[in-house]
Order: structure tokens, then sequence, then C-alpha cells
């Protein structure tokens, strides 16, 4: 499926548990996504910054953006929610 039809980002590592835990509960939930990985692609992670306003408000990964809307970490209850308003 084409990134633009994609209805979440993930920004991620490699190494993140969390980001594989959200990825998980994304495919039960047969929510189509895409993850990018900010340590091994540099577009990805200016794309990240630029969208959370930078470094200082960086805090750690996984980001979710559904549809505009930015999540911070693996929350549940926030992701649910933005994916319920933007579908």
């Amino acid at each position: 499926m084409s990134e633009a039809k994609q209805k979440v980002t993930i920004y991620s590592t490699s190494w993140c548990g969390f980001c594989h835990s959200l990825e998980q509960y994304l495919d039960q939930k047969k929510v189509s996504y895409v993850t990018k990985d900010i340590e091994k692609d540099e577009s990805a992670y200016n794309e990240l910054m630029e969208k959370i306003g930078g470094r200082e408000n960086f805090r750690g990964v996984p980001v979710s953006d559904v549809k505009g809307e930015i999540v911070l970490g693996f929350d549940r209850p926030k992701i649910d929610a933005a994916i319920a308003k933007n579908n």
C-alpha cells in the first residue's frame, strides 16, 4: 500500500520494544501503517523533528502520526481515539 494511503506512520528504532508492540497492536486492529526507523533514515528523523517541533520536544519512540495527529509513546487510548477520529 502506498504511503499516502497509510493511516498511521510510526517513527521508531529497530531495538524499541514498545515500537514492536505498537505494530502488533495495529496489526490486530487491522490498521494500516508504515514504520520509519529514525536511526537508519535521516529523512525520517528530520521529518519527525519537524512534526514535533524540534529535538527539545523529543522524548523517545515510538511516535505515531495518525493523519496529522501526533501520539507520543505506545498510548493505546490516545491511539484508538486518534484512529477513530481520523477514520
